[in-house]
């Protein structure tokens, strides 16, 4: 039986931390897989619950955080060359840039035949400064030289990776999208939703535009907030908007929608008929995109945005800045209602027409699901990295490293 070594950056909350944990669980019994990761920040939700569901038992390595901190970086290198001697893997697999770096040398080091990569985003733009970017597209440049395959989670991102970042090759890149158990946003629905609603105060009249992910600058989160004050001021319609997730600029957030004249509730300090509830984390997707009745999303770049796939999902219609890879997750003007890059106005007004047109919201809610529910399922991703390692390990590396 073949083993794989998959190392993951930190077991947080999202994409990454489902993919590998549906990947290690359900290629079995023809792969051995051992689960390798580093330990969420402090201001990230924990995934320990999605692992234990699969009965996952990862080895954690605590030294490989997400900052770079030599004596630290080095220290969990050494741990995972000696995990490689020890499990003596067919094939490395890496998932993010932390532990893509330590576990593509490690890996390398210790001569492994197979050496695969996952970007499941970037940070060459809208991240850091020129230079820190510069930096770092040039590490990956060099480890890309290192591994077998790499692997892009949309075709757009491999034309970023390949075309307009010089990464690598194109003949390098495989495109093998994210999957997830999708079927759980579609089962009592109903019931979730009147829980939900009744759980943050929101009436039957209201209409519930909410955003998910970690509250950090890359997400943007002052466009939403100035879309919700752009709502409340041109609609007679009373729209609430709901932040789930935490993170480093909460105090920030809060400060914002003071300073846009909007009130907010949270879960020290609940207030009745706020403008905005913040919500923290919440566990159960399923549960909060059940009580929405739009997600908006306002990011400056995004890899593969999975709040839109689960909301898609839930029959929930999407406005969004349109970065990164949203493109590929959404329908535009089907399934989500597209703003124009670096256009803050055109979010604000999508966001408008969204609140106010009963029919288009009803029209999105019934494409989302339909686009992906095949395309985004975790027993299509399973199959094709399946097909992908045996591909590599039958001996098809002709002209790749």
């Amino acid at each position: 039986m073949p083993k794989v070594l998959r190392i993951i950056n930190r077991f947080n909350l999202g994409g990454p931390t489902y993919n590998v944990a549906y990947l290690s669980r359900y290629l079995a019994p023809e792969f051995e897989t051992l689960l390798v990761g580093g330990e969420k920040e402090e201001s990230e939700d924990s995934s320990g619950h999605i692992l234990q569901q699969l009965g996952l038992n990862p080895v954690i390595i605590p030294e490989m955080k997400r900052e770079i901190n030599l004596k630290d970086d080095r220290i969990a290198y050494l741990k995972l060359k000696k995990l490689i001697t020890e499990f003596k893997p067919d094939i490395v697999h890496t998932h993010a840039s932390k532990a893509g770096t330590l576990g593509r040398l490690a890996a390398d080091a210790c001569n492994i035949p197979i050496i695969l990569h996952t970007f499941h985003g970037h940070v060459f733009h809208s991240y850091f400064g020129k230079t820190k970017t510069f930096v770092y597209k040039n590490i990956e440049r060099y480890l890309a030289t290192k591994s077998t395959r790499i692997i892009a989670i949309s075709e757009l991102q491999k034309t970023e990776l390949t075309r307009i970042h010089h990464i690598c090759s194109p003949e390098k890149v495989e495109v093998i999208p994210l999957g997830f158990d999708l079927q759980r946003f579609r089962d009592d629905r109903e019931n979730k939703r009147m829980d939900f609603r009744k759980t943050y105060g929101l009436e039957d009249q209201e209409l519930a535009v909410m955003i998910m992910g970690r509250l950090v600058p890359v997400k943007n989160h002052r466009l939403f907030l100035e879309a919700i004050k752009y709502v409340k001021s041109n609609s007679k319609r009373r729209v609430r908007g709901v932040i789930v997730g935490d993170g480093e600029l909460r105090g920030q957030i809060e400060s914002w929608a003071n300073e846009l004249g909007l009130t907010f509730s949270t879960p020290e300090q609940p207030l009745n008929a706020s403008d905005l509830i913040f919500t923290s984390w919440i566990h159960r997707a399923d549960w909060a995109f059940a009580g929405a009745d739009i997600v908006a999303l306002s990011s400056f770049n995004e890899g593969t945005p999975v709040s839109l796939i689960e909301a898609q999902a839930a029959g929930i219609p999407i406005v969004s800045t349109n970065t990164g890879g949203i493109e590929n997750v959404v329908i535009p003007g089907v399934t989500a209602s597209l703003a124009a890059k670096n256009n803050d106005a055109d979010f604000c007004k999508k966001m408008l027409e969204l609140t106010q047109n009963d029919a288009l919201r009803l029209q999105m809610s019934r494409a989302g699901w339909e686009h992906v529910r095949t395309t985004f399922h975790y027993t299509r991703l399973v199959d094709d990295m399946k097909n992908l390692y045996h591909r590599l390990l039958s001996g098809n590396t002709t002209g790749i490293r």
